[in-house]
């Protein structure tokens, strides 16, 4: 099963946010990406358990953004 995680870079806070639509309640953060990417790893499979999930290994597909303003 393959799930969809977002990274979101947040301008205001400077820390990067974890969601998913596939992953219900999945709301982490991190002003590292690398962290984040590490702590998503081990969160994940702990959430599908608590919601029943039972599956083959899972794969975890990460999308990232960061948008920023700059003057020239």
């Amino acid at each position: 099963m393959e799930y969809t995680i977002n990274f979101t870079w947040d301008n205001e806070a400077y820390v990067w946010i974890a969601t998913s639509n596939d992953v219900p309640g999945l709301v982490l953060e991190s002003s590292s990406f690398d962290d984040l990417l590490e702590r998503t790893r081990n969160a994940v499979p702990e959430i599908l358990e608590l919601n029943n999930f039972k599956s083959p290994p899972i794969t975890l597909t990460f999308l990232s953004k960061r948008q920023e303003r700059i003057s020239i």
